[in-house]
């Protein structure tokens, strides 16, 4: 649409170009008002020329109809009546301005509104992050995905393949060694063949050196960080039986390498555990879906610290598992120690006989004292344990959950924990007397609401099936042995096994005997019987095995089943009950409602809410601990006899005893030991 600008318009042609007809104009009515333009017409939406033009000029002050137009027309238009051409000099009828920049609405037929020339952004603010189970799970699983997920894929690219070859080649070299060892020792080997023994010894001892190039050049960069391991101290040894075996070249004198070829056997054998180990607790971690955390409570039930459950976090094991166990660091110390006494002995010994007996005395000295399994004493019992742990979902936060785990403690057991949901069920009800059924299901579901349990799903299901309603009961009493019982609606109700009716006077009738069944009583008749079945998960059975089978750790029984006797347990576990405590109602309430720290340390983490989960991680705590502690005590105990043979030989002189085979043979004597008491971390 051109527009020109001292074009004059009149309404009629304004109506036209918006697409109305003549005879719709509107007109005045009596009090000469002019009525309202309708701009909510569809058929009134300006064209699309008429609006690239409004939109290309520039917005000018409105003007009256009675102003003649000197100047360009805008894009808002002022006009009079459309009766009369030329406005009267004095008239009552308003203006009717009409705005051509308004964009009028296409679809919504409702009335335009005049909308702001820019549009204003608005600040945006987050919402308050709500704690709900979902996005609790959703948090979890990206702290997951982020420590122990990757740290997963980065053992399974570094890969065991070459690792497990070298050890199996390293092993053929032990063995090859030590035959032609045991041929030298037997004057098998003829004299003008000990050059060529001499020679086949340093190259086997090479090639070990070889394979276990990693391990070494990683203990030389641990001891610049300020950590000397026995690994460092196994570097230095190679230095040393390397600076004997030219000694040996001269003198013709057969090296220990084969001591130093086993003893490179079982490092490389300790770190192959040891990422197995880490591999199986991230593997662990990466598929949890939920975590639970142990915590040891101080003074918990009659003077004893309590292990209790709470919601773990990922961090609770990533920022323990990589730190030194206290064993390792002992296992430092004495590398520390033994290698400045093996440097003062062979200093002795050399000053006495010669610099070749010092460092003969040396290379010796350092391998009697670190046996060859001292390398496994730390590594092989977690490794033996992590099977076991890896199978129920548990993972121990580092050797301080593992020492806080041990001692005397106690620890409270569930219903849920003996019997798992779902694995009790009803098998049929039975109802006596003249009482309608559903009040008595109502009566007997109320009662055990009370008192609660595992049974109080089993009935709520009955209860609503039967669409029965809940009672307040009063003067509840728990009496402790297989029955509860309590006023509802002014009637005394007793719930519990056929014994405990008994007890109470309850007419029992002939053929209403039930292995597993839950008898109840309303005002002293028995009113129905409900055949229970509670079956025997092999988790929860494994799980109150092992906790009983500990003195120092005594299960605590907080039951609200009453089902749950001392006789039921034994019974059905087979266990000793002796060793659990049932502690009467009030101090199962008091004790499960006892407040736990939320910066308390988590001991261990647990996957699956299985009681052999928990279970095991308690128990394998203690028999890790006791494995660890003992096979260091023999290893020090060895390398410390080693030590002072080595010390009176350098000062007797005396070589004889310091031949490949007898050192190779005290390695393996005390490796008989180490490494029995290493599977003690079996008993779980």
């Amino acid at each position: 649409m051109d527009m020109d600008n001292n074009q004059d318009f009149d309404l009629e042609d304004i109506l036209k170009e918006f697409g109305d007809h003549p005879e719709e104009e509107t007109v005045s009515d009596s009090t000469g008002a002019m009525p309202e333009l309708r701009l909510d017409d569809p058929e009134t939406d300006e064209e699309p020329e008429a609006s690239a033009k409004a939109e290309e000029e520039p917005a000018e002050p409105e003007v009256s109809a009675e102003v003649p137009v000197e100047q360009p027309l805008s894009d808002t238009l002022d006009f009079g009546p459309a009766q009369a051409p030329e406005a009267p000099e004095a008239t009552d009828e308003p203006t009717i301005v009409v705005d051509l920049s308004e964009e009028l609405p296409k679809e919504d037929p409702k009335p335009a509104v005049a909308e702001p020339a820019f549009e204003v952004e608005e600040e945006f603010i987050p919402a308050p992050i709500v704690f709900t189970p979902r996005s609790r799970l959703k948090e979890l699983k990206k702290q997951l995905v982020a420590g122990p997920e990757r740290r997963y894929y980065e053992l399974s690219e570094m890969g065991i393949g070459k690792l497990q070859a070298a050890l199996l080649v390293n092993v053929l070299v032990v063995l090859i060694c030590a035959g032609v060892t045991a041929m030298f020792a037997l004057n098998l080997v003829p004299e003008n063949r000990i050059k060529l023994v001499v020679f086949s010894q340093v190259l086997a001892m090479l090639i070990s050196a070889l394979l276990g190039s990693n391990l070494m050049l990683d203990s030389l960069g641990d001891l610049l960080k300020g950590r000397f391991t026995v690994n460092t101290l196994l570097t230095l040894t190679f230095a040393a039986c390397l600076i004997d075996s030219v000694f040996c070249l001269k003198e013709l004198r057969v090296p220990c390498c084969a001591a130093f070829s086993l003893e490179m056997t079982m490092a490389m054998w300790a770190r192959l555990q040891k990422h197995n180990t880490e591999m199986a607790q991230m593997d662990t971690m990466r598929k949890a879906v939920r975590l639970h955390g142990i915590v040891r409570v101080e003074n918990y039930y009659e003077g004893k610290d309590g292990l209790l459950r709470k919601e773990g976090e990922v961090s609770d094991f990533m920022d323990t598992y990589n730190k030194m166990p206290a064993p390792e660091v002992v296992q430092s110390v004495y590398a520390v120690l033994s290698l400045l006494v093996c440097i003062g002995i062979s200093v002795f010994a050399g000053m006495l006989h010669g610099l070749s007996m010092g460092v003969q005395i040396l290379s010796t000295s350092l391998l009697v004292a670190v046996p060859a399994s001292f390398f496994v004493s730390v590594s092989r019992p977690m490794a033996i344990l992590e099977t076991r742990l890896h199978m129920v979902g548990t993972v121990l936060c580092g050797w301080e959950g593992v020492k806080d785990l041990c001692g005397k403690a106690v620890f409270p057991i569930s219903d849920l924990d003996l019997f798992p949901q779902g694995s009790t069920k009803l098998n049929g009800v039975k109802f006596y007397g003249h009482r309608n059924p559903d009040e008595v299901v109502s009566y007997t579901t109320s009662v055990i609401h009370a008192a609660g349990g595992g049974l109080v799903p089993v009935f709520d299901q009955l209860l609503k099936s039967r669409s029965g309603q809940l009672y307040s009961v009063h003067s509840f009493r728990n009496y402790g042995d297989g029955g509860i019982g309590g006023e509802v609606e002014g009637l005394p109700v007793l719930v519990g096994t056929m014994g405990f009716l008994q007890d109470m006077g309850v007419e029992i009738p002939e053929g209403t005997m039930v292995n597993q069944a839950v008898y109840a009583a309303v005002d002293g008749e028995l009113c129905a019987v409900y055949a229970m079945s509670y079956a025997k998960m092999r988790s929860a059975a494994a799980g109150l095995v092992t906790l009983c089978g500990y003195r120092k750790l005594k299960p605590l029984k907080l039951s609200g089943d009453f089902m749950l006797t001392e006789s039921f347990l034994r019974a059905k576990f087979n266990v000793k009950t002796s060793r659990i405590a049932f502690p009467d109602r009030d101090t199962c309430q008091k004790l499960q409602q006892h407040p736990i720290d939320p910066d308390e340390p988590v001991l261990a983490l647990t996957t699956r809410e299985e009681l052999v989960s928990v279970a095991y991680a308690i128990t394998g705590a203690r028999a890790l601990r006791q494995a660890t502690k003992l096979g260091v005590i023999i290893h020090l105990i060895g390398g410390t006899l080693g030590l002072i043979i080595m010390l009176v030989l350098g000062y007797l002189g005396s070589t004889q005893l310091l031949t490949p085979v007898n050192i190779l043979l005290y390695q393996l004597i005390w490796a008989v030991p180490g490494l029995l008491v290493t599977e003690w971390a079996r008993i779980v």
